[in-house]
């Protein structure tokens, strides 16, 4: 197939020239970009648990229930835009020489499917059999709610399991886009990755100017329904924020990266998100946001690289990165039960806040058996095609 030979083509050699280094990164497997991947799956916990509904609310104490609400309200967009931007890069940094596009297809599909089905029997069982059509349910097990315009349908079933309908999407262009990208001039990369930038504040722009702003999204935000699908769940679009991850990890591959630390991007990610209060939105959803995000990732790559300390290339850090994708699928389902479990009352503040560590710690220890028990096995088993034996030599 022609598709087997995308990833296989050799890129652009970098321009020699004034600024132009041709230093090459090592080929690890950046364990603090593993390590970062757990403190963005905790955000989207933090954003759920948060949701200002009945059967997620823990806080008796209205004021504390308000705060976390309003602390929060953006951190699900964060995390999400992280993950986007992580996973181009992190596939462009370990892209193999030679491979192919099914060889590839093949390992991304053992890595997320088996967890993703788990964790939809999980809430198909639990929760969301009571009350989702089997359409729905059947359009959410196959990753293609996405593509439908309805909050009940692209939110269905296991919630946060939207976003792997997208990754789906990149995973599938990858090695057509990674061989397009590629073929860009060393120099001109941060052209490309201005007008990617650009190209998602243009997002909400576009959507608010030319979509219908009725039925609004429930919770009383600034957005229709239509509006906020088109502009932060719809793949096309969110390949924007994957096509960024890439182009970055290219410029740092090609020395065109001006690194200015992991402490600045830090702060720069603290100051966008507390940007996100005075935008619409839409807007806060991830533009205020994704440029410190490619900034961070970028960081904290090129300190793996050069062998600089982070706080997050630790035996614990890393642990948690690990399992930080079986945590995502599973932390919407331990808190509706857990609220389940303790009925309707509601707790004072430290009660509260104990009850949403514990729920992180449950999260922690289950997710640790999903993937022992399947991510892990499963990817070791199936992510390489079995070889045949070797056909015995003719005898004279």
């Amino acid at each position: 197939m022609a598709t087997d030979r995308l990833l296989a083509q050799p890129g652009p050699r970098p321009a020699g020239g004034s600024g132009a280094r041709t230093t090459q990164p090592s080929a690890s497997r950046l364990p603090s970009l593993t390590g970062l991947r757990f403190p963005a799956a905790l955000a989207v916990f933090a954003y759920h648990a948060a949701l200002p509904i009945p059967t997620l609310r823990f806080f008796a104490d209205d004021s504390t229930e308000f705060r976390f609400v309003d602390l929060a309200d953006q951190a699900g967009g964060l995390g999400v835009a992280f993950f986007f931007v992580l996973s181009g890069f992190v596939l462009t940094w370990s892209a193999r020489p030679g491979d192919t596009a099914t060889g590839f297809w093949r390992r991304r599909m053992v890595k997320i499917v088996p967890n993703y089905v788990v964790a939809w029997a999980l809430a198909m069982i639990f929760f969301a059999g009571s009350y989702t059509p089997v359409r729905t349910a059947v359009l959410n097990l196959l990753m293609l709610q996405v593509w439908i315009p309805d909050f009940n349908t692209y939110f269905s079933v296991d919630p946060p399991s939207w976003s792997l309908g997208a990754e789906l999407v990149f995973y599938l262009s990858f090695p057509l886009l990674h061989r397009a990208l590629r073929r860009i001039r060393p120099e001109r990369l941060l052209y490309w990755i201005g007008g990617t930038v650009a190209a998602i504040v243009a997002t909400p722009a576009l959507a608010y100017l030319v979509l219908p702003d009725t039925p609004g999204v429930p919770g009383g935000y600034d957005s229709s329904v239509v509006q906020y699908w088109f502009s932060y769940v719809l793949p096309p679009v969110r390949l924007l924020d994957f096509a960024l991850g890439i182009l970055v990890a290219l410029a740092v591959r090609s020395g065109r990266w001006r690194d200015i630390g992991m402490v600045w991007s830090g702060l720069l990610l603290v100051a966008g998100y507390v940007a996100t209060r005075w935008v619409p939105y839409l807007y806060a959803q991830r533009v205020t946001t994704v440029v410190p995000i490619a900034l961070l990732v970028a960081s904290a790559a090129i300190a793996d690289r050069d062998g600089r300390f982070t706080p997050f290339r630790n035996r614990a850090m890393t642990w948690l990165g690990e399992i930080s994708f079986a945590f995502y699928l599973l932390h919407f389902i331990v808190l509706t039960e857990l609220r389940d479990l303790l009925g309707t009352k509601l707790y004072s503040t430290p009660e509260g806040i104990g009850l949403l560590l514990l729920a992180i710690g449950v999260t922690v220890l289950l997710s640790w058996i999903l993937y022992r028990l399947v991510e892990a096995p499963i990817t070791k088993r199936f992510s390489s095609p079995r070889r045949r034996p070797a056909a015995p030599a003719p005898t004279s």
